[in-house]
């Protein structure tokens, strides 16, 4: 099957154009010629592109395999003809999909495929294959797309389609391809983005927040307005005629159309302003389309869509695609751009409907996900079909999933039990089940402050309110519920919080004896419906997904924050909404282990499953002394479902309890299955190795202490032994449970390492007392293991640089990738305390996450009119100082600010904000004003000790006052601000105008093609080991699959394309390197963010691509920008900084601007020095490319001394046999060597500048017979000559001593690297000066040679002279390069030398 994607397919033109592929190649302009007859591909790289990229380096070229694709013709409405290449695995829904982005056809929604062959024409049906209905391998086939009748929903998506296309805005454009077109046109590379003017944006990066998000696209418009006309709907009496909808159209030229759609066509009618007159105008103007009726009746119209598809054909076709889930962006737009009226816009907006379908059924959720699960995945086309499938479905139930939960959080969705406390509201919303999660962490941390200042907190706990509430609300929730029954969602557990006995109404009638202690189950059973909860039910849900066992099913999940509220969305269980379903509960507990339900058939599947998540099989009491034999937790539920499948909720321990943190209030501390992954591996290993040593002793196998050395090997699953010098992403992916557990699967073997998920918690085990001790000390190992070698692993590798996050988020994928959960986040920020970069990188994280629960806390008790001035104003009191506000406010204004009043301690406590509903009084009067710097930094640090064990330092409130800070926090509430300067010095660094947006952060499990994931993985480690056309072939074939599955638009596509440019870059293919890299880097501005880590890294790695070209502007201009999205990521503090420094100075080597590279290494040195130190081999390299330099300016003394230094750090770091060191000592042997040359050669300049001296002299004096009588007559009269000094011609008498001492001062100065000027006031010199000179200028230009070397720079990054300036020859200096702050600014040689004479 062909690589394509639903959407961005690249189209290769005819007539002798380029391919939109080669949009970056060298010698190819970025542009697509659309032709009447072009030939358009579905293959998103061709696979012209997948050869000749690799052709000419390894030997073997990459095959395609089984991807073969065949010329079909298709004939448009305007009788147009492209070409497509197909495969005839293609569907006829991916065909129409292609269509819909080709700019010949892209305005025409609603149409037939008729598939033409010798046989006969064919109709094609959406969901068919297109090898299902004929055989295009045989060639002679054509496709013509012929118009099809419009019904009320396609005529609606054919107008929004329209509108669509009229808006040129919706198109991304990257910098990097607006670089290279310039480039390509022979323009200037000149932007108005700041970071490309201005140099010191690394140190003040605050005043280049709008260049993030400047645009260089003008605006085109087609149309003045398209609205729904007041004459809708149809009379009965035109709706019998076929007429559908009426618009009110406005041109460009100011005419006023009425315009008609009926079934078939589109067309002018004859209505006035006030009455329809339903018959045609006299224009006579009809289309199929309603881009050809405006075509017809405006010619502006016509001209700026022609403009707009020019603009689309001539961007990269990754631009023009569309991405499923956005990132949010945390900078808007400054100043605000002005909101103009647009109808259509109103329109859309009052016909919200939170995500569910205006016209036609709701999509069952569940049905479409679990019909995709059980599609055939045999053979690998299926594996790819299901995949998408899944991909797609899951896609769309997030976004549906993020539109309902706004809408519950902004009570537009009713709730199903309205008595209860909100935040135990239920909702039921377009087939998604939504319901509440609370922050336990801040129960905890209101109770502790409560208990610190109340001594009856027995009377005061929320938590007993609430159960008191809920106890006396039991019967009428029930009542509440359609027949009966409750709500057994986010697996039964939703309900329990609305019921905190558990399912005590019981939709089985089966549990009644729950009802019976309800206050002795509240705290377990909430703990259910908290965030971690939430997050490990989310976990525990994607695991089983990926066991994918057939027949055992889960629901789709999502968790969205928005607003201070945590809201899990899941589809709705099948039958759960109507009748009696006694006997749906088959195995589980809804109870804690009181009753415990057990099925033959349920626990084979869930056995199966166990094997892959590595769970053992045991036993279990209930409250009846029964023994039941488990493979899961025991609070997990087996349900079947109405439609007789088997689901299995309620997955929040699907690994064991974390042994480390068994305290009250931890049940949900578990350990991540990357965690159990790696332990697994390093387990079997061990035991293997044991097992060996043991056979011919008889020694018994011991549980001793752990390998670190043997784990650090394990963990680490990739070479840095690229010879690029940007450091590739050090974070090890995940590697997906199916792997561990085809690895488990094969044999049951006694060594097969397997968990209790149930030991160390309150359930009654049973079985043999040896072996529940085994189960807990396993545990315990596998804790210990995380605790005494992964995390000082992992720690080991930050110091080392091994892993390098950049921002909070990077660390965090870094610590879950290494098994390691966040509540071990202080410990890893004690652990790196002596380097400063990372000890403010994980305690700001640490404070970071504990503001955002306090701030998500406080925006709930927040009204909507005050949102905005809440947030700025909780911003204010985190980064600025705010510290008496008054009570007497107006917190609806955007302009209150400095407001005083009191700080109410314990203000965060869950039962308040719980119940805002019952005591209406609580939102009489907003209290956000309330909060202080001081009560707010209070609570961080309470917080911060509670839940990371973590003591937040005095300086933190001081180091927190950065731009990076401020974007983490933002990115992880939601928060979108203006882009413009902060003085984030001042008390009030915000306004509440500049809080521009409040957008939900969503949590999902959506799937991808595990078998692409395994090829990746295999690729790596054939790249690894030099076996570059292995892993080219690798490497595509994953990247085809990704593409497939989840089209252009995603994460694992950008690695793909991250590693084929790896593997050209390897094989001298640059071209082909940097197409593949301008892929990454759009796909990771549209996925991640323009500001993302990633987006950096393929800024600098392009740029590097781009100077193997020697197209060295062009990579400065990306290098540039990667400092700007390192600046705003991590700041100007940060060993990447330095090494982008260090590339950009090599970079500037290359193009003779030696001075400038030397600027940047000092630099960069700087901050090696300060944040990892001297002895550190990053230090080393520094110290390396400083040596490097200065050989280059002739100072090879200065360059023997650095690489010594490169030397000495590598003897120390790495050992003698270390291939770095050897390299080493060559590199200080020859620049010993042309250091020796230099002496030799200054030695011999000295003696030919003395013959030449001598020679001068005696030109002189045979020029002036007079000297040689004077020094006749001064050997004779020695007494006449002291009385009466001999007066030269044309001169002043001469005093013999002030000239030798004028000569000992011009030797003195030339040591010291001064020029002195003759005396200008004299007109001429006489002869005996003269001769003196010469006689003195070889001894001066000795001297000036022995200065050059030592002038031409000086230690510890000091400023340095080169050769030039020391002869005297004084160039313009350069203008201060990118990325230097006001500190090298003032580096240059004129200030330097200024500098030195004033010394």
């Amino acid at each position: 099957m062909a690589g394509k994607s639903n959407k961005g397919k690249s189209r290769k033109v005819q007539n002798g154009t380029v391919t939109t592929e080669a949009v970056l190649s060298s010698d190819a302009p970025v542009s697509l010629e659309a032709d009447g007859n072009s030939e358009i591909s579905l293959s998103t790289d061709t696979k012209t592109e997948a050869k000749g990229s690799l052709d000419e380096a390894p030997s073997n070229p990459p095959k395609q395999g089984d991807i073969l694709l065949y010329p079909v013709t298709v004939k448009t409405h305007g009788g147009e003809k492209l070409e497509l290449q197909l495969s005839p695995g293609d569907s006829v829904m991916e065909v129409k999909l292609f269509l819909l982005e080709a700019p010949e056809t892209c305005f025409i929604t609603c149409y037939d495929l008729l598939l033409h062959t010798k046989e006969g024409p064919y109709h094609l049906e959406d969901y068919n294959e297109i090898s299902e209905v004929a055989d295009i391998t045989s060639g002679n086939c054509s496709l013509e797309m012929v118009p099809a009748l419009y019904d009320d929903r396609s005529i609606r998506d054919h107008i929004h389609r329209t509108r669509e296309l009229l808006s040129l805005p919706s198109l991304h454009s990257s910098l990097s391809t607006l670089l290279a077109q310039q480039h390509e046109m022979g323009k200037p590379t000149s932007f108005k983005s700041g970071e490309l003017d201005n140099t010191g944006f690394v140190e003040n990066i605050s005043c280049l927040l709008s260049s993030l998000l400047s645009t260089n696209s003008k605006e085109v418009k087609c149309v003045d307005s398209i609205v729904f006309s007041s004459f809708n709907p149809p009379p009965s009496y035109r709706r019998l005629a076929g007429d559908l909808i009426y618009l009110d159209v406005v041109t460009l030229e100011g005419n006023k159309y009425c315009i008609t759609g009926t079934t078939k066509s589109f067309y002018v009618n004859s209505s006035t302003a006030n009455v329809l007159n339903p018959r045609p105008s006299r224009t006579g103007s009809e289309s199929t389309t309603l881009m050809g009726i405006l075509q017809t009746i405006s010619p502006k119209c016509k001209k700026a869509f022609g403009e707009i598809l020019e603009h689309k054909a001539s961007a990269h076709p990754f631009e023009n695609t569309q991405t499923l889930l956005s990132p949010n962006s945390w900078l808007g737009y400054y100043p605000i751009p002005d909101h103009t009226r647009d109808a259509a816009r109103a329109e859309n907006a009052l016909t919200l409907s939170f995500g569910s379908e205006l016209i036609g059924m709701q999509r069952d959720w569940n049905e479409e996900l679990q019909s995709c699960r059980e599609l055939p995945h045999v053979t690998p086309q299926e594996r790819i079909v299901r995949d998408r499938a899944l991909y797609k479905v899951t896609s769309d139930f997030v976004e549906a999933a993020t539109s309902g939960a706004i809408g519950v959080i902004n009570r537009c969705i009713p709730p199903i039990n309205p008595t209860d406390p909100e935040c135990f509201h239920m909702h039921v919303h377009n087939n998604i089940f939504f319901s509440f999660a609370v922050d336990a962490d801040l129960e905890q941390l209101s109770m502790k402050q409560t208990s610190d200042s109340l001594s009856d907190i027995e009377s005061t706990n929320p938590l007993q309110l609430s159960s008191e509430k809920i106890s006396n609300t039991l019967s009428q929730s029930t009542s509440e519920v359609p027949n009966g029954e409750s709500f057994p969602h986010r697996g039964f557990e939703a309900l329990n919080q609305g019921n905190p006995t558990g399912f005590s109404s019981d939709v089985n009638g089966m549990l009644d004896s729950a009802t019976k202690d309800p206050a002795e189950n509240q705290l377990a059973e909430s703990e259910q419906a908290t965030y971690a909860g939430a997050n490990n039910d989310l976990k525990g849900t994607k695991a089983y997904q990926e066991a994918d066992i057939p027949g055992l099913y889960s629901l789709a999940m999502a968790i969205i924050d928005y607003r201070g509220h945590r809201v899990v969305a899941q589809s709705v269980l099948p039958g759960i909404l109507q009748g009696d379903k006694s006997d749906s509960l088959l195995y589980g507990s809804v109870d804690n282990g009181k009753k415990i339900y057990w099925n033959e058939e349920f626990h084979s599947k869930v056995v199966k499953a166990a094997k892959h998540l590595h769970l053992k099989l045991h036993t279990v009491y209930d409250g009846s002394g029964n023994v039941f034999e488990l493979a899961a937790p025991v609070e997990c539920k087996g349900i079947v479902g109405s439609d007789g499948r088997h689901y299995i909720l309620d997955l929040m321990r699907a690994t064991p309890r974390d042994a480390n943190c068994i305290r009250p209030g931890s049940r949900f501390c578990i350990l991540r299955p990357e965690l159990i992954t790696a332990f697994c591996q390093y387990e079997a290993t061990d035991r293997s190795r044991s097992k060996g040593k043991a056979e011919g002793e008889g020694v018994q196998e011991t549980n001793d202490s752990l390998n670190a050395s043997s784990v650090g090997e394990m963990l680490k699953t990739e070479d840095n032994s690229s010879s690029l010098v940007v450091k590739e992403e050090n974070i090890i992916e995940n590697n997906s449970v199916n792997d561990c557990g085809s690895q488990t699967e094969n044999t049951a073997t006694p060594e097969e390492i397997l968990f209790n998920p149930n030991v160390f918690t309150d359930f009654k085990l049973a079985g043999k007392k040896e072996d529940i001790a085994a189960d807990e000390e396993l545990v315990k190992k596998a804790s210990l293991y995380l605790k005494d070698v992964v995390l000082p692993k992992f720690i080991h590798d930050l110091c080392s640089l091994e892993i390098s996050p950049i921002d909070g988020n990077a660390l965090t994928d870094a610590l879950h990738a290494h098994g390691i959960n966040l509540r071990y986040l202080g410990k890893v920020a004690e652990g790196t305390r002596h380097f400063s970069h990372l000890w403010d990188l994980c305690s700001n994280e640490v404070v970071i996450r504990s503001a955002k629960h306090i701030f998500m806390d406080f925006l709930r008790d927040t009204e909507d009119h005050d949102l905005g001035s809440a947030i700025s104003h909780f911003l204010n009191c985190f980064i600025g100082n705010i510290q008496i506000v008054s009570t007497e406010v107006r917190t609806n204004s955007v302009h209150s600010r400095n407001k005083k009043g009191h700080h109410s301690s314990g203000k965060f406590s869950k039962g308040q904000a719980s119940n805002k509903r019952v005591v209406p009084a609580r939102r009489k009067q907003s209290s956000f004003m309330n909060l202080t710097s001081d009560s707010l930094w209070s609570d961080i640090k309470e917080f911060s000790k509670l839940k990371y064990q973590f003591e937040v330092p005095d300086d933190t409130r001081l180091r927190v006052k950065t731009i990076p800070i401020l974007r983490n926090l933002c990115l992880k509430v939601g928060v979108t601000i203006a882009a413009r300067k902060y003085d984030l010095d001042a008390a009030t660094p915000f306004q509440a105008t500049d809080i521009l947006d409040l957008l939900p952060v969503v949590k999902h499990s959506i799937p991808i093609s595990s078998k692409a994931k395994n090829l990746v993985e295999t690729g790596k480690a054939q790249l690894a080991e030099g076996l570059l056309s292995e892993a080219y072939t690798l490497f595509f074939e994953a990247f085809t699959i990704f593409q497939q599955v989840t089209g252009p638009m995603h994460r694992e596509v950008a690695n793909c394309c991250r590693y084929l440019a790896t593997v050209m870059y390897e094989a001298g293919d640059m071209a082909g390197a940097i197409m593949q890299l301008h892929k990454e880097l759009i796909i990771n501005e549209r996925c991640l963010g323009l500001d993302h880590p990633d987006t950096a890294k393929s800024y600098g790695t392009m740029a590097i691509f781009y100077h193997g070209l020697n197209q060295t502007e062009l990579a400065l201009r990306h290098m540039s920008r990667a400092l700007l999205l390192l600046g705003l990521s991590c700041g100007p503090d940060h060993p990447d900084v330095a090494t982008t420094f260090i590339n950009i100075a090599m970079m500037y080597q290359d193009i003779r601007k030696v001075d400038t590279a030397l600027r940047y290494l000092q630099e960069a040195l700087k901050k090696n020095e300060r944040l990892l130190g001297e002895d550190h081999i990053q230090t080393a390299f520094c110290y390396h490319a400083l040596a490097i330099v200065f050989n280059s300016m002739g100072a090879f003394k200065l360059a023997y001394q650095h690489e010594k230094k490169t030397f000495d750090v590598f003897a120390k770091q790495l050992g003698e046999d270390d291939l770095r060191m050897k390299e080493s000592q060559e590199y200080m042997k020859t620049f010993k060597m042309n250091e020796v040359k230099m002496n030799a050669q200054k030695q011999r300049d000295q003696a030919l500048n003395a013959a030449a001296s001598a020679h001068k002299a005696y030109d002189i004096l045979m020029a002036n017979p007079s000297l040689i009588q004077a020094f006749q007559a001064a050997g004779g009269k020695q007494s006449l000559n002291a009385a009466a000094p001999v007066a030269p011609r044309g001169g002043r008498g001469v005093d013999e001593r002030a000239a030798r001492a004028a000569v000992e001062a011009r030797k003195k100065a030339a040591a010291r690297g001064l020029h002195l000027r003759p005396n200008a006031a004299r007109s001429g010199q006489g002869p005996l000066s003269e001769l003196l000179n010469a006689i003195s200028s070889g001894n001066n230009t000795s001297s000036a040679l022995k200065t050059e070397g030592s002038n031409a720079g000086t230690k510890n990054g000091q400023s340095s002279n080169t050769p030039a300036e020391v002869k005297g020859d004084q160039p313009k200096p350069d203008p201060v390069p990118i990325g230097l702050g006001t500190g090298l600014a003032s580096m240059d040689p004129k200030k330097q030398k200024s500098k030195s004479k004033v010394a």
